[in-house]
């Protein structure tokens, strides 16, 4: 086990602006490709705190992947168990389990072929065309949490 802090790249001043107008749109109704705004309860402040997420469903199955690492959102998510996904008045309370390392390839791999042109740059080099080896190795880089919506 590294001693080393967990991956994290923090987001661009662009990104991050790109990322308030993709969770603005989200917001009021307009998802692209499939992107919602995610709130999570923040484990320090006990707020809500909301961020643009690209839900990603495999083998019928809906998963959070954090292509920019141990992000706050991800704390704050195995604190919490759990939040909501927006698009618009479309509110879904959902709860949360996060992955092991070893369950991870099938969805990292899916999650790239779907959503690469957007996250590649987070993933040091891995893409959907990357060996098996190469995504279990990115994989304790990149939590991955399966998401079962409450009715």
């Amino acid at each position: 086990m590294s001693s080393s802090a967990p991956y994290y790249l923090k987001g661009s001043p662009l990104a991050v602006r790109f990322n308030s107008v993709i969770g603005w749109l989200a917001r009021h109704g307009v998802s692209l490709a499939g992107t919602a705004e995610m709130s999570v309860r923040g484990r320090k402040s006990g707020r809500m705190q909301r961020i643009p997420v690209n839900p990603h469903t495999h083998d019928g199955e809906r998963y959070l992947v954090s292509a920019r690492g141990h992000s706050q959102w991800v704390r704050n998510m195995r604190a919490a168990g759990g939040g909501e996904l927006r698009v618009g008045r479309k509110v879904r309370a959902f709860t949360a389990v996060e992955l092991p390392d070893e369950e991870k390839l099938p969805i990292l791999r899916g999650y790239l072929e779907k959503w690469g042109w957007e996250v590649n740059q987070y993933f040091q080099g891995v893409t959907a065309r990357s060996s098996d080896e190469e995504i279990a190795a990115a994989a304790q880089d990149h939590p991955v949490f399966r998401i079962t919506v409450r009715s």
